[in-house]
């Protein structure tokens, strides 16, 4: 695995449906998490080595930011064309992500957590690997 830097989104377009969430990058591509995310309080343990994508939408819920946390595998030119952002975090630490949300790293396990009290939109985290993926989002009272 080689050496990943961090990289600063841009907003991107996105579009909450009953069947899942779109993503349209800068590109003019486009990427759909599947499913109703699953309400959770606070935050959100990804298991290891799992991908973690965060969300976080603004008040309209129609764009948002989003930032790929401690991917090693998505090369920096590709993440700059498309408007995703990366976020690297050492185990141990943690990352402010956006305004009243971080992100950790502990025993190669990514946790996102949010102060709903300073964001102003929503957060929503997708935890993926070859297998599967889940999604959440953040909410006050699950």
């Amino acid at each position: 695995m080689s050496a990943r830097n961090d990289v600063p989104p841009d907003t991107l377009g996105v579009e909450l449906t009953e069947d899942g969430i779109a993503v349209e990058y800068v590109d003019d591509r486009e990427v759909f998490y599947r499913g109703v995310p699953t309400a959770v309080e606070d935050s959100v343990r990804a298991a290891p080595g799992k991908d973690v994508h965060v969300l976080v939408t603004d008040a309209s819920e129609t764009q948002g930011i989003m930032l790929y946390v401690n991917d090693l595998n998505t090369h920096d030119d590709i993440l700059e064309s498309t408007g995703v952002g990366r976020v690297m975090v050492d185990d141990g630490d943690e990352e402010p992500l956006f305004q009243g949300v971080k992100a950790r790293s502990e025993s190669h396990r990514v946790e996102v957590e949010a102060d709903l009290s300073v964001v102003d939109g929503r957060v929503f985290v997708f935890v993926e690997d070859e297998m599967g993926e889940q999604s959440f989002e953040i909410v006050e009272n699950a």
